[in-house]
């Protein structure tokens, strides 16, 4: 009796374990191509007339979305590689999209679309381009713009400078910096004035550590007769970086002088932060990880980490047990990366053999 309860016991506890493998095979989130790039609130509007074509208006909204998204992972010398690309191409990177809102207003056709990305194919086509994407990570940076007067020795951070009262009137929906700016306090104004003799070399801590951000750009505008030379202090990630830039015949009055001006500033602080996200598609890294079956939320959460983490280019489930469940990985970069990337999502690994258990 006590060997048919044995072999009974056996038999349900082997059955059990089937049952959860297969759940896991058909119910997790096996993704190869990791989450799409979601483009939306993308704004079209045409004359409702005889020849109106609604298909017509879509296409128009995926050319736009599309370059929306190259201008959130791409840096500005980037997309003049890619200025040339055909509709079809776009449609077949096209995963899916949505009508957000439509009108008609004054024989006006307005339409909202939200168009979604297919990662991979977007992916495989910048590659093909040799184009190296970025991850698009909103970052909030402190920003002090200082006109240096070197004619009249003088220091211009508030009133009187153009470019502080002007550098938040431009911005666009791909910017992925959002600059915080100092108030106008007289104690800051006279601690940067006392600077004046010494302002390259001043590292602005007293004054940036009020605002609780790690990350600044100082920009040191330095105006002569005509001519600015702009001295940018870069300062993300513990990473410092001195970029010197140069216009001519600049009227530091002029709006549309100014506006030029700060449109590329905001484009090569946009490059800088691009490129420290930088994912190096052509790095493809084969990882075999193994996960106990003991804890299926354990499986399923890390499945969600794994799709939503940018520099994974796919993974899939290559096998399961009663144990484990077997992935294998892709990787856009090294092992030391990934295991950097995944002890910040609070996943560590065993990687002593082939196969790295996560704990």
């Amino acid at each position: 009796m006590k060997i048919i309860n044995k072999f009974f016991h056996s038999k349900i506890l082997y059955i059990f374990f089937v049952f959860l493998s297969l759940i896991i095979f058909f119910f997790s989130t096996v993704k190869s191509e990791g989450k799409a790039f979601e483009i939306n609130n993308i704004d079209i509007s045409r004359p409702f007339e005889i020849n109106f074509n609604k298909n017509e208006v879509i296409d128009e909204g995926f050319i736009k979305a599309f370059f929306e998204l190259i201008s959130l992972i791409t840096k500005s010398q980037d997309k003049k590689k890619i200025h040339s690309i055909k509709l079809n191409k776009i449609k077949a990177m096209v995963e899916t999209f949505s009508i957000k809102e439509e009108k008609f207003i004054d024989e006006t056709y307005y339409v909202k679309l939200g168009v979604s990305f297919n990662r991979k194919k977007i992916f495989n086509y910048l590659r093909e381009k040799n184009i190296f994407p970025s991850i698009p990570l909103k970052k909030k940076i402190f920003f002090i713009p200082i006109i240096i007067d070197e004619n009249k020795n003088d220091l211009l951070i508030f009133s009187n400078n153009n470019v502080f009262k002007k550098w938040g009137d431009y911005s666009e929906s791909f910017h992925l910096i959002d600059y915080v700016l100092p108030t106008e306090d007289l104690e800051d104004l006279n601690l940067i004035k006392s600077k004046y003799e010494i302002i390259e070399k001043y590292d602005f801590k007293e004054i940036t550590s009020k605002y609780f951000l790690n990350d600044s750009i100082i920009a040191l505008i330095f105006k002569n007769e005509s001519d600015l030379r702009i001295l940018s202090k870069i300062n993300i990630q513990d990473q410092i970086i001195l970029k010197n830039q140069t216009f001519l015949k600049v009227d530091i009055n002029d709006d549309e002088q100014i506006n030029k001006i700060i449109l590329e500033l905001k484009t090569n602080y946009e490059d800088f932060w691009k490129n420290s996200n930088q994912i190096n598609t052509s790095i493809k890294l084969p990882l075999n990880i193994k996960v106990d079956n003991n804890d299926n939320l354990k499986i399923l959460n890390f499945e969600k980490t794994l799709e939503e983490t940018d520099l994974i280019y796919e993974f899939v489930i290559k096998k399961f047990n009663k144990n484990f469940t077997f992935y294998q990985v892709t990787f856009n970069g090294t092992p030391d990366v990934f295991l950097e990337t995944m002890k910040k999502k609070n996943y560590n690994f065993d990687i002593q053999n082939k196969i790295w258990n996560l704990k």
